[in-house]
């Protein structure tokens, strides 16, 4: 195949680049082998291109980190195409077509697109179907920024602007954290908000719908406590400006 990289290998991988922490963007991290197998690239060159996407992060440069030099102008349009276009990243990652490829058929002439085969089928819609949750996961390392649980199959990416107000921050992870189902539960009904300063604050009528024992163990021990914040994409305050303003129930 064609040493350049196509629009759609450099979709999918930046898809990735935001759904993994900074220390996983290597050749040996699964899901980088995994879709290395599904565009024809080894783990290696999919590293590399991550280490291309980091140079242009603002919040990988905050952490003083730079990423590698070198890169390539292909690289700089699709990062400034999608880096904040939530919406326009999942759509594309969706649309991106895999033709079949036959038994037999001419695997070495250029341009010859990604093999059409189930694990890549499975691979493109992790990436794009679940854009969101996976991004917001990753920015919190797969723990609930409240409690610390660390079981992603107890963990839910939660919208702090409701999925049903505003359509264009629904993919958008400053519009995200990563909670308990329980906290995000409460989260979701207003009955926990987060404060200007990050910390948890809890709702009147929760305190008297449970045993005293209950609420402690499950909420009071985290009131006033801040949460753990995220390696990138941080809350947007007019986010949590409007949930306690519009959801928190007081």
């Amino acid at each position: 195949m064609s040493n350049r990289w196509t629009q759609d290998q450099l979709t999918l991988t930046l898809a990735l680049y935001f759904q993994i922490p900074f220390g996983q963007m290597h050749s040996r991290t699964p899901k980088v082998i995994e879709l290395a197998e599904t565009i024809d690239r080894t783990p290696s060159a999919v590293a590399f291109k991550l280490g291309n996407f980091a140079s242009f992060d603002p919040d990988h440069k905050a952490r003083g980190v730079s990423g590698l030099p070198n890169t390539s102008a292909a690289d700089r349009e699709i990062w400034d195409r999608f880096y904040g276009n939530w919406n326009g990243l999942d759509m594309a990652v969706q649309n991106i077509k895999f033709p079949t490829v036959e038994p037999g058929a001419d695997r070495a002439t250029p341009d010859t697109s990604f093999r059409q085969t189930e694990t890549t089928v499975q691979t493109k819609a992790r990436l794009g179907q679940s854009l969101f949750r996976q991004v917001v996961l990753a920015s919190y390392h797969t723990r609930c920024c409240i409690t610390g649980i660390e079981e992603p199959r107890l963990l839910r990416a939660s919208h702090i602007v409701p999925w049903s107000t505003e359509a264009e921050h629904r993919l958008d992870p400053c519009n995200g954290l990563c909670l308990s189902a329980l906290h995000d539960a409460a989260f979701d009904s207003g009955l926990i908000t987060i404060t200007a300063d990050h910390l948890v604050t809890i709702a009147e009528p929760l305190r008297h719908s449970m045993s005293a024992d209950v609420f402690i163990s499950t909420f009071a021990r985290y009131e006033n406590h801040p949460i753990e914040l995220p390696e990138r994409f941080a809350p947007t305050s007019a986010f949590l400006d409007y949930h306690r303003d519009h959801v928190f129930i007081g």
